[in-house]
């Protein structure tokens, strides 16, 4: 199943330029895009959406931007995922925004891996702010791309099917195991490469390469 996904940013090439890239990974769903608050609503009105991707700043629209959005949003759409990508890395910022319950935040500078990655963290529940600040809850990676060598063929199979989107579930009816032995080579992989929470296993797969690797033949 695809991650449905909405776009709004004020900057029509910006704008043009994530929907092509994101456009182009198997498991995203572009629903539209929107240029401000107002088409944003619109699309939310009549889609159900997933993970919403916005700008902070987007004068002009009728249900205005920044913070007034952002809590108009977590009200009328308690569901809805929210990924803020902006140019504007305040801390005090960032953490009234993780209070209000924005489920990621990213700057701009960073590179479109990092947004799939928050992308696909968010939709499995975890929170993403790619930084070392505790008192958000949040955790860096310090591991390199070439720690998954450490993980079996298996483990590195399950971490695959799972960072694309797929549930315990279904990667357990795909590969034809039992939900129990999906977990335990999910934990195994996690405990291997030093993570402890999804959100850093989702950016980790993206960041190494991981997320995009073929698929192993099953042993």
């Amino acid at each position: 199943m695809k991650i449905r996904l909405l776009l709004a940013d004020d900057h029509p090439a910006l704008l043009s330029g994530l929907k092509h890239e994101l456009s182009a990974i198997p498991t995203l769903e572009i629903l539209g895009t929107a240029a401000d608050s107002g088409a944003l609503v619109e699309i939310l009105q009549s889609h159900t959406c997933d993970v919403l991707v916005t700008d902070y700043v987007m004068p002009g629209g009728q249900y205005g931007d920044g913070m007034g959005l952002l809590s108009y949003l977590r009200r009328t759409y308690p569901q809805l995922k929210i990924v803020v990508f902006t140019t504007m890395e305040n801390p005090a910022l960032t953490q009234e925004m993780a209070k209000l319950g924005v489920n990621a935040l990213l700057g701009k500078t960073q590179h479109t891996n990092q947004l799939i990655s928050a992308i696909h963290a968010v939709y499995a529940g975890s929170n993403y702010f790619p930084s070392d600040d505790v008192a958000l809850g949040r955790s860096g990676i310090t591991q390199s791309p070439a720690s998954n060598l450490a993980l079996t063929k298996r483990e590195f199979e399950v971490v695959r099917l799972y960072v694309s989107g797929l549930s315990i579930n279904e990667i357990a009816e795909q590969l034809h195991r039992t939900k129990q032995t999906i977990s335990s080579q999910k934990a195994s992989a996690m405990r291997k490469l030093g993570i402890s929470r999804d959100a850093e296993l989702f950016r980790f797969a993206f960041e190494s390469g991981m997320a995009s690797s073929p698929a192993l033949t099953q042993q």
